[in-house]
């Protein structure tokens, strides 16, 4: 097929596009409709957790869609209670809302505490959040979010939203006062250029938080769903947080969300959320397979075994090239390259011949690695070899 075949003049502009049309994929690889495929470690911004159209999804997809599709969210579901039940199993949480994408899980974390502060803490309702994080595109989680320019973008901002700064506990405990009802943070900052909370301060931010009484909220969206090589980041700090939010891995590729809240948290009355298609069971299903795929025996072993390798082979890297190390956790990991060459090393892995590679430049002095969490070593070290590659070109 040749790319002007398609009618991509009807769609609607919001960034630049290669002109690449990608039509089928199976694990690490996507192919597009000239057949060239493509090492993909990207995996839809960490959103395929188990590869392109993994086996068990594909099963849960087509029975589901036999059975029940949408039965409004006004009744129970089956695969929605199920799915619920696996998560509380497998987490500090008690309470489940399913929403369709991550923004609308946020967006959903910031009611809620806003709602607990009214019931509980004289009508406190600002969020501390964080410079450089990302928690979606809703005018609420924009302005929750400290991404540069984002201020001005759709301006005046929602108010309530001041910011700290990562890894800095003073910074936090200054914002902190009688209006303060909570605090919230991705555990690794994906956007950011994947930078790590520190153990130390996620229990120091807990331990601030329940001297202040006010809620710790987890933005889980990318870090979670055993990207970080646990099931969920927080515990590799050994706390509990409040409410977690979690998006894209949990549905390894379908539109799915979720807030999840300890049960004294979860104070929405009738009527105060909702959604037409939250907690559909055809979406829920789906999340079913993958959250049981991820809990599997061995399978976050796999994780930090592979993560451990990655880490590795980047440190080698950059030891190689005169870069500036690597950082992250599990298999959502950066290298630093220590100049702006990011963007060139998209471009030129995409259009290698036979074979393009898929990389991703949170920042232009950086390269974000997602792969799937079930990526092989081989698969690993074959990026590597095209990275190389590349890297001998510029």
């Amino acid at each position: 097929m040749n790319f002007n075949e398609y009618p991509i003049d009807s769609l609607m502009y919001i960034t630049n596009r290669p002109e690449i049309v990608f039509t089928h994929g199976k694990g690490s690889w996507i192919y597009d409709s000239n057949g060239k495929r493509y090492l993909d470690f990207i995996q839809g911004w960490a959103v395929n957790s188990l590869g392109h159209c993994n086996d068990g999804m594909i099963e849960a997809l087509n029975q589901q869609a036999g059975l029940l599709i949408n039965p409004s969210p006004a009744f129970y579901n089956e695969p929605m209670a199920k799915l619920a039940g696996l998560l509380t199993r497998h987490s500090c949480f008690d309470k489940v809302f399913f929403a369709n994408s991550g923004a609308e899980a946020n967006e959903g974390a910031i009611k809620l505490a806003r709602k607990w502060g009214r019931k509980f803490k004289d009508g406190a309702f600002e969020i501390i959040t964080f410079d450089h994080s990302f928690h979606g595109r809703t005018l609420a989680t924009m302005s929750a979010s400290g991404k540069p320019g984002w201020d001005t973008i759709y301006a005046p901002q929602v108010p309530g939203f001041p910011k700290a700064d990562l890894n800095d506990i003073a910074s936090v405990e200054r914002l902190i006062n009688a209006k303060t009802v909570a605090v919230m943070l991705e555990p690794i900052q994906g956007e950011g250029g994947v930078i790590p909370a520190t153990r130390e301060f996620m229990q120091q931010l807990r331990e601030l938080t329940k001297k202040h009484n006010i809620l710790l909220i987890v933005d889980e969206v990318q870090s979670g769903c055993g990207r970080a090589g646990t099931l969920f980041a927080y515990q590799l700090s050994g706390i509990e947080p409040d409410i977690m939010t979690l998006g894209k891995g949990i549905g390894g590729g379908v539109p799915l969300a979720a807030l999840l809240s300890k049960a004294e948290i979860a104070v929405f009355e009738a009527g105060d959320q909702g959604g037409t298609y939250n907690g559909n069971p055809l979406m829920t299903a789906v999340g079913y397979s993958v959250i049981s795929q991820l809990t599997a025996p061995g399978f976050l072993e796999g994780v930090r075994s592979r993560g451990d390798y990655l880490r590795t082979k980047l440190l080698e890297l950059s030891e190689e090239r005169g870069f500036k190390g690597e950082r992250g956790e599990g298999l959502l990991r950066a290298l630093l390259l220590g100049k702006d060459i990011g963007n060139q090393i998209v471009e030129k892995a995409r259009d290698m011949q036979p074979d393009g590679v898929l990389l991703n430049a949170a920042r232009p002095n950086l390269l974000r690695f997602m792969p799937a969490l079930n990526v092989t070593t081989a698969e690993i070290d074959q990026m590597l070899a095209m990275l190389r590659s590349v890297l001998d070109s510029l």
